[in-house]
């Protein structure tokens, strides 16, 4: 793995070579379809949940 974050010319951040190990990790785990299911619901709550959430507090 090192190999691979350390070819020349590419510019791996702590962040993403840690993203790349877990995704490598998981697939090797086979939870991959629990994680991406994780992974969705999340990306959900991120991205839509938060914008309504004012709405959501008028509301009650």
């Amino acid at each position: 793995m090192k190999d691979r974050l350390d070819v020349t010319g590419a510019r791996w951040s702590l962040p993403g070579g840690e993203a790349i190990l877990l995704l490598r990790a998981v697939i090797a785990n086979g939870d991959f379809d629990e994680y991406w299911q994780f992974h969705v619901r999340r990306e959900y709550q991120r991205t839509h949940a938060v914008l309504y959430q004012e709405q959501l507090d008028i509301a009650a």
